[in-house]
Parts: C-alpha cells; sequence; structure tokens
C-alpha cells in the first residue's frame, strides 16, 4: 500500500523555535526532499504579500517528485471566500497544491474563532471550492480534529464531509495540541476512514509520542503522512519523518519512497544544516549514535552477527555502524577498528601498527584527550599509526588579538593573522570574528582555500570547551569541534593549558580530515 509522505519542514518546522530558513535555504531543502522522494512540500505559510513573493520565486521550479503547496487558512468569519486576501494570494501562488486549514472541534469555533457551527462549515466548503475553482489541488487540515472529535463526533464528520463536498482531494486529521495517545489516534482515524478515503494525519510531539500516533493512523486506513524532517516544529515538534518513513517502510512494509530511502540520513543532515541546526546524533536510524556501539560484548556480538544488536542495516537508511574507542579499549577492538578503517590492509593482535595505534590512544588519552566523539581526529590518529598521514600544511606562525569592549551588549571582536606554508608556498593572511577561534577559523580557510578549494565548502557547527582539572586558570582544557561540508560531519578534539592551542589542534584535524577523505575519494 502507498503512503503519501507530505513533508511541512519549511512551514510547520520553521515555527520551532531557533528554526529560520532564508529564501535559499528554502530552496536547498525543497531540491533536497525532492531528491528523497517525499509527494508534497509544504513550502510555507502566505500571511501577507512578502511571503506570497518567496512563492512567486518559485515559479517554473522543476521536481521530479514532489508537489509544491502553500498553506493558508479559510476565509475570515462573515466574508466571502472570494474577497478574502489571503485566500487570492494563496490562488495566485504559483504552486499545484494549496492547503486549507479550518476548525474541527466546536468549541474552537464558538469561543476562539467567534462564529456558529454552520458559519464554520461554510467557511470551510467556500474556502476550499474557491481554491479549487482557481485550478488548485486543495488539502484540508481539520485542526484539532481529535479534540474535536473526543467533544462532538458528529460536529468533526460534518467538518470532514463539508471538505469532500467542496472538492478536497485529502482531508488530515490534526492533532494539533499533541496529547493524544497512539490507541485513541487509531480508533478515531479508523472511525473516519470507515466512511472516507484519501484520510491523512498531521501529529505534534507534546508527549513525545507523534511518531507513534501517526503509526497509529496509518495501520487504521490514513494514507497521508504529515511531517517534518528532525521532528522540528512549534513547541514540541512534529512527528520526525526520519522515523517515520524507516518505520512505515522497512518495518511495516508500506510503500513511502521506496529505493530512495538511502539517501535519508544525507537529506536529514542537509536539512538540518540548512535550518542551522546542531544534528541530533542520538536520533532513530539517521543519527551518528544509531549504529555505534561502545559497550565490549556489543562490538563483539556486531562483529560476528550485526542483527544480535543491530535491527536494521545502517546502509539500507544510508548510514554506517561505528564503534567508539577509547584507552580502555582492548587491541582486539581497536584491530577491528582498524580493519574497518583500512579494508584493504591485512592486520593481526600483534601487528606493529596496532601495537603502536593502541599505544598513542592511552598516551593521548592519558593527556586528556578522548576520542568517543571524535571520531576524525581517532582516525587521523589511526593514519598517523599507518604512517600514512599526511600533512597538508604547515604552521608558521599564528597571532590572535581580542578587543573587549565593556559595553551594555558586552560586545568583543577577534583577529587572528596566519601565515601556513603548503610544500613550498607560503601564504600571510588574517581573518576577524565574533571570538578568537571564529578568527582563526576565517583566517586559516582564507588562507588554504586558494590551495585547495573545497575549504569553502566547509564550516564549523559546534564548539564545546571542558575544564580537565580543578586548578582554575591553570587548568588544561579540551576542546571539541564539529564541522561539516553540508553532506556529512565530523568531529575533532584538542588538549592544552592553552583555550587557543587546544581550539587550533581540534581546527587543524578538522581541515586535515576533510582534504584527506576528499583525496581518498578522488
Amino acid at each position: 500500500m502507498k503512503i503519501e509522505i507530505f513533508d511541512t519542514t519549511l512551514r510547520d518546522g520553521e515555527q520551532g523555535v531557533g528554526v529560520e530558513f532564508s529564501a535559499d535555504d528554502k530552496r536547498r531543502v525543497i531540491h533536497a526532499l525532492d531528491a528523497l522522494g517525499v509527494n508534497y512540500i509544504e513550502a510555507g505559510m502566505i500571511t501577507d504579500e512578502t511571503s506570497a513573493a518567496f512563492f512567486d520565486s518559485l515559479a517554473g521550479m522543476r521536481l521530479e517528485n514532489a508537489k509544491l503547496a502553500v498553506f493558508t487558512q479559510t476565509a475570515k468569519v462573515g466574508s466571502a471566500a472570494e474577497d478574502d486576501r489571503l485566500l487570492r494570494l494563496a490562488a495566485a501562488a504559483p504552486v499545484p497544491c494549496a492547503v486549507v486549514f479550518g476548525k474541527a472541534w466546536l468549541y474552537q469555533v464558538t469561543d476562539v474563532l467567534g462564529a456558529s457551527a454552520e458559519e464554520n462549515l461554510r467557511l470551510i466548503r467556500e474556502s476550499i471550492s474557491y481554491l479549487v475553482q482557481q485550478g488548485k489541488e486543495v488539502i484540508f487540515d481539520a485542526e484539532h480534529f481529535f479534540d474535536g472529535y473526543a467533544d462532538s463526533p458528529e460536529y468533526a464528520m460534518q467538518t470532514v464531509e463539508a471538505a469532500f463536498e467542496a472538492g478536497a482531494s485529502r482531508v488530515v486529521l490534526c492533532d494539533t495540541n499533541g496529547g493524544m495517545l497512539p490507541d485513541v489516534v487509531g480508533l478515531v482515524t479508523g472511525a473516519v476512514t470507515a466512511e472516507f478515503d484519501r484520510i491523512g494525519i498531521h501529529c505534534h510531539n507534546d508527549m513525545g509520542m507523534a511518531e507513534a500516533c501517526s503509526v497509529a493512523a496509518v495501520l487504521s486506513g490514513a494514507s497521508q503522512v504529515q511531517g517534518t524532517i528532525s521532528g522540528i516544529g512549534e513547541r514540541c515538534g512534529n512527528a520526525n519523518l526520519n522515523t517515520l518513513i524507516p518505520v512505515l517502510q522497512c518495518k511495516l512494509g508500506f510503500d513511502c519512497i521506496r529505493d530512495r530511502i538511502s539517501v535519508l540520513t544525507a537529506t536529514a543532515r542537509a536539512v538540518n544544516d540548512a535550518a542551522n541546526l546542531s544534528f541530533d546524533e542520538s536520533e532513530p536510524f539517521v543519527g551518528g549514535y544509531a549504529f555505534t556501539h561502545k559497550a565490549g560484548t556489543h562490538i563483539d556480538g556486531v562483529k560476528k552477527h550485526p542483527r544480535s544488536f543491530e535491527h536494521i542495516e545502517p546502509e539500507v537508511v544510508g548510514n554506517a555502524r561505528n564503534t567508539v574507542i577509547s584507552g580502555l579499549s582492548g587491541r582486539a577492538a581497536i584491530l577491528d577498528k582498524m580493519r574497518l578503517c583500512f579494508p584493504d590492509a591485512a592486520f593481526s593482535k600483534e601487528d606493529p601498527r596496532v601495537i603502536r595505534a593502541t599505544a598513542m590512544i592511552r598516551e593521548r588519552e592519558a593527556d586528556g584527550f578522548d576520542y568517543e566523539d571524535a571520531g576524525a581526529s581517532l582516525a587521523l590518529l589511526m593514519d598517523e599509526a599507518m604512517e600514512k598521514r599526511e600533512r597538508y600544511f604547515r604552521l608558521l606562525e599564528l597571532k590572535v588579538l581580542v578587543d573587549e569592549r565593556d559595553t551594555e551588549a558586552n560586545a568583543s571582536s577577534a583577529a587572528a593573522v596566519i601565515k601556513i606554508a603548503v610544500g613550498e608556498r607560503e601564504y600571510l593572511t588574517a581573518g576577524e570574528g565574533n571570538g578568537p577561534v571564529n578568527a582563526i577559523d576565517e583566517a586559516l580557510r582564507r588562507a588554504l582555500t586558494r590551495f585547495y578549494p573545497e575549504i569553502a565548502d566547509m564550516h564549523l557547527t559546534d564548539y564545546r570547551v571542558r575544564v580537565l582539572d580543578s586548578r582554575a586558570t591553570a587548568s588544561s582544557v579540551r576542546v571539541a569541534i564539529e564541522s561539516t561540508d553540508g553532506k556529512s560531519v565530523w568531529r575533532t578534539v584538542g588538549v592544552s593549558s592553552d583555550v587557543i592551542h587546544a581550539s587550533w589542534q581540534a581546527l587543524r584535524d578538522s581541515v586535515e580530515y576533510m582534504l584527506s577523505r576528499a583525496k581518498e575519494n578522488g
């Protein structure tokens, strides 16, 4: 059975705190979601002429799989649909689909909307009919449907009937408050699908059950699922498509995006990057920790039989298996890691390279390094143990100037002057930033892009500092950096009594890791 995937990342997802997309970001997300194979992409909500202008910019955009949709509301109480400014703007938007939301809870109709029950039904019918007459496919979002059904099943069902009678292609049942339990959602959806076809589900995550409720709805007959990448959205977010799609397709056998599911992990990371969000590595299926094993028995079990500690092959969703290595890891675990890093090399426990890597890890962790969440630095250490680490540049000089201003805004700025050598060539440049690390990053990338243009695609997404002992200002610090090129994410670490030096170590590793992997991939 085919389950339509309706993505609302650019509309409902953008309503999440801290989420913001530029117009260019939105276009990037649209193309990424289209490549993933979703059926509908809600590109935003029309609230005025400015928001309508973004839809004008989408005219002529060619997509292979998805239909673009505009989100709007029913006409205002007491007005005709054809006279409603927002409905007219939605009708004029150069996209094939319009999503109209309206009240399905009688309490909301009378106490919030300030309308009669029949007036609300009129608004639903006429708003949908107007947009259909303007050539739009119309999907009706029945807002607060489950609360409305609990209050008055008859009236909630009347809103569904009114939408279909007016020409809606689908009616979506919305758990707008996110307060429903899966069994309730399943029972109510089953009652609706017993009378109507083409029913969708839209769940919020206020109780942490949006995915479970969405699955319950599908098992009860819903044929469209709405959600967002990583579950971003208003309050506690929406149903997470990164979880829903593989659960529905891989676990329950529904046809969602077919073989395109192998790009799910890459799509999730690309959308989070466009939203300027730090990716949650603990996400099921697509997170960096989803298939990462640390316990010795787990590592041993997965090595022998992956099914022993993995419910799905990571490659199915475009992810990869990983094991955590630390100073407490035995030589066998490090041997397995080296075999993973160098699949064409032959190793044994007594191999000098394995012994060398084990000693290096233990020695550096004794100094405060931690490789559990710094896979890129660990990979470079492995290269070093193999005597294969390539030094793409040398630091000749680094100076950092910090300008602190005692103002109410507590503003500060920094500048870095860096001199590097690439082979026999030397280059001196400077960079400015919000703080010394940002300034160093800017200066280093500016210096290296003339030698390695691909560096332009890299940027830092997270920076953390941890004090390692209690000697206050004399303490050593560990700096962890997360970087991305928009396609993948990697983490590096540095340790020093000087936070600038520790930051430089982590930043250097980040750049070298990117360059080394780019060389490997041709």
